[in-house]
């Protein structure tokens, strides 16, 4: 056990220890219904939503699948962007009993069958142009149950109107379905008159909230078990580290995606436990997200780095009053210190960058936002309960300060394990620790870098190379919008450094010019032997960089015959 150094560092408004009370998740949408009835939980588009208008739909839809079976424990995906049905849906299942599967709408046939099989989900809810790719995978699956609804159903007038005509431009179909059978409409849904409260009982400490599927960028997603109270711990915590938020004051733009458990804790169930209002936008674009900036004075924006990248190398970012923001906790990928800079000249507010992942609900470590000085390329201290230390990857012992290790985790915050999967769930946890697969070290202090995914440390001529901290030195350049480094395979050193650019508009640059920036901060051994130049890089929806994806194109280039030796 770590002896926690970092305690010593928080400010005296973060207690080291938090209260948790023993309730479901689904209460703190009837607490905040009772406490805040008639304000805005959701503004969409221009259609606001109170937090009573939520509550009783969620508890319409809730009593709408027991009506349909829904039995406790039973599993209910959800494949939606970000809307006021994907608010009211995660708390009406939750209310029925049921367990949230969260399932990114841009997934393939291919994606969502593993996910519906793996999972055993009876009933989903879906996009109506998403109704064929989910009627075409029904069959192979346990679905019994298909909810179809509408981006215009929330859509205030004329919008609602005008949208089908967007939607079928852009998409090329025009998807009709029947309220009946196992086809089920959401507007009907919503017609039914406001039923009893429905309270499964839960036991918070066991029962399943979700199933957050991982990113799955090598091989399949797994399942991680997520109870009521690993969730709502971590949103306890995050709210603990936002401290000066004032309950029901602050608005919080809502673009990370609910699919993604970051964009859920602290976004979709941090507002509902404090009765902030969340400015919902179903997709990050550019141009629309400072337009909403500008107009809807959104105070909080949790967000990913890409997000941040693109708001500020948009030509007329200085045009928009971005000036309402005062924090942004950045997630799911590295943050580059130039952009945190730039981020917070442009805007006023404080932009840290926090540390998590889907087996943790997600946040374990962040930055101080205020009050306290900040470490540069730290990922910050663990948050209150939550205990780290760094482990040696030759003997799994506990390393002392600035030893490089991977990092573990404990903490309430914790999952449970793998959704049918007790190997891999045995091979994650060591001695009660869960292994991040995460190189970094921690210092005196107790503040944590992260130098390399286990699995991304490039090993060049018997050198460990860590991508991040090339590509920080990269960012430094003022012609890079974009970056990312990977090891590619080389006959000669076995991996060799190579770096994919994206460059900001107008700018221009040569690899020679990189190559002689880059050495003035690197060893030469760490120092790119080769740059791609690209238009874009490959991301997830959440906007992280997918490095392995560059990789396998790279080993697809590789003649056969030379594979083979």
């Amino acid at each position: 056990m770590s002896n926690k150094p970092w305690q010593a560092m928080y400010p005296e408004q973060i207690p080291t220890v938090l209260t948790y009370d023993d309730k479901p998740l689904y209460s703190l949408l009837k607490e905040a219904a009772d406490e805040f009835p008639d304000k805005v939980s959701i503004h969409f588009q221009g259609k606001e939503l109170t937090f009573k208008e939520v509550y009783e739909s969620a508890t319409k839809f809730a009593s709408y699948l027991k009506s349909i079976g829904l039995q406790k424990g039973e599993r209910v995906a959800v494949m939606l962007p970000n809307c006021p049905q994907g608010v009211i849906s995660f708390f009406g299942i939750l209310m029925a009993g049921g367990v949230v599967v969260q399932t990114n709408p841009t997934y393939t046939e291919r994606e969502l069958e593993h996910q519906m099989k793996d999972s055993g989900a009876k009933i989903i809810i879906a996009m109506d142009i998403l109704f064929p790719r989910v009627t075409a995978v029904a069959r192979s699956t346990e679905i019994e149950h298909i909810i179809v609804t509408a981006i215009k159903e929330y859509l205030p007038f004329p919008k609602n109107l005008i949208y089908p005509f967007i939607q079928k431009k852009e998409y090329g179909i025009v998807v009709k379905v029947e309220h009946e059978g196992n086809h089920h409409l959401f507007t009907e849904i919503m017609k039914r008159k406001m039923s009893e409260e429905i309270a499964e009982p839960i036991d918070v400490e066991n029962d399943l909230a979700l199933l957050q599927y991982t990113g799955g960028t090598t091989g399949f997603p797994k399942g991680v078990m997520l109870t009521h109270k690993n969730v709502l711990a971590n949103t306890k915590m995050c709210n603990a580290w936002l401290y000066r938020c004032k309950r029901g004051e602050e608005r919080i733009l809502a673009i990370l995606p609910f699919f993604h458990v970051y964009g859920l804790t602290t976004v979709l169930i941090l507002s509902v436990m404090e009765g902030n209002t969340m400015i919902i936008m179903p997709k990050f674009d550019v141009e629309s997200t400072l337009k909403t900036i500008q107009k809807q004075r959104p105070t909080l924006f949790p967000g990913a780095p890409t997000m941040y990248i693109g708001l500020l190398n948009h030509p007329d970012v200085s045009k928009y009053d971005l000036s309402s923001i005062e924090a942004c906790m950045s997630g799911s990928a590295p943050l580059p210190l130039e952009v945190q800079e730039q981020f917070e000249k442009v805007t006023g507010g404080k932009l840290v960058e926090g540390f998590g992942l889907s087996e943790t609900s997600p946040v374990t470590h962040a930055n101080f936002i205020w009050d306290q000085p900040r470490v540069k390329g730290s990922i910050g201290l663990p948050w209150p309960d939550t205990d780290s230390v760094i482990l040696s990857l030759e003997t799994g012992e506990e390393l002392p300060p600035n030893e490089i290790g991977e990092i573990a985790i404990k903490g309430p915050q914790v999952m449970k394990g793998y959704w049918n999967r007790p190997e891999d769930t045995e091979n994650t946890f060591k001695n009660g620790w869960l292994l991040t697969g995460d190189l970094g070290y921690m210092d005196e202090k107790g503040f944590f870098y992260v130098v390399e995914r286990k699995k991304d440390t490039i090993i060049a001529g018997g050198f460990n190379i860590y991508p991040r901290e090339v590509e920080e030195v990269l960012y430094e350049h003022e012609a890079i919008q974009e970056v990312v480094v990977a090891g590619i395979p080389d006959p000669y050193r076995g991996e060799t450094v190579k770096a994919y650019v994206v460059l900001k508009n107008g700018a221009s640059v040569t690899e020679e010019e990189l190559n002689q920036f880059v050495r003035k901060s690197l060893a030469s051994y760490k120092v790119p032997r080769l740059y791609e130049f690209r238009e874009e890089l490959p991301k997830t929806t959440i906007g992280k960089i997918l490095r392995r994806v560059l990789i396998d194109e790279e080993k697809k280039k590789i003649p056969p015959e030379k594979k083979e030796a």
